[in-house]
């Protein structure tokens, strides 16, 4: 399929033909959330721990002699009823990733990619570039692109003026062609990838 592209400063440059492989398929929700779940999963620490009864300091000695109390009998103070003893049952510190295969993982990726196509979220330019890192400019250009909430990818090496000016602006994240993942495609409305970006995407799928 063929797809206009456009510079930073909202002229067309010419058209770019994308592979159907890459971007023409059929999204399948299912694929895309199963990914999104994995790539969550793997982020989470993990490191939530409460102590049990065993990890409280509490002394051993029978809390009140065993009988003619007239209540229940009870033995350690560190048992999960009594104020300052051992949670019962509570979260432990632990690996929260599962697996999925790297061919299941690249799948995944093509259907995000296929998805903005569908939805008409994806803009081609063809470089991200600035002459200066100057915030208010990149924002004046992505306004006249209705650029609000967007992931952009660039080549291998993100220009650093472009960088500079980009992470200040809300809601926009900049990426190098390295990192373009699931999620993140996902999470952002509009797609932009340069054509060094299409490029490497294709060669990569190849």
């Amino acid at each position: 399929m063929d797809i206009e592209v456009t510079t930073l400063a909202g002229k067309k440059s010419g058209k770019v033909s994308l592979s159907d492989t890459v971007f023409g398929l059929e999204p399948r929700a299912d694929i895309i959330s199963r990914m999104v779940r994995y790539q969550r999963a793997k982020a989470r620490q993990g490191t939530h721990q409460t102590k049990g009864r065993s990890d409280v300091d509490k002394t051993g000695a029978r809390m009140y002699r065993q009988k003619g109390t007239g209540g229940a009998r009870h033995h350690s103070q560190a048992a999960p009823q009594f104020r300052g003893g051992g949670k019962a049952h509570g979260p432990q510190s632990r690996d929260h990733s599962h697996d999925l295969t790297k061919k299941f993982r690249a799948l995944a990726l093509r259907h995000a990619l296929s998805a903005k196509v569908k939805d008409g979220s994806l803009v081609i330019m063809d470089d991200l570039s600035a002459k200066e890192p100057k915030t208010a400019a990149l924002r004046t250009d992505f306004g006249k692109l209705g650029l609000e909430n967007a992931l952009m990818i660039g080549g291998a090496e993100i220009d650093s003026n472009f960088k500079l000016a980009a992470q200040n602006i809300p809601n926009i994240d900049v990426l190098p062609v390295q990192g373009i993942n699931v999620y993140d495609i996902i999470r952002r409305k509009t797609l932009v990838l340069s054509k060094a970006a299409v490029d490497a995407l294709e060669e990569r799928f190849k």
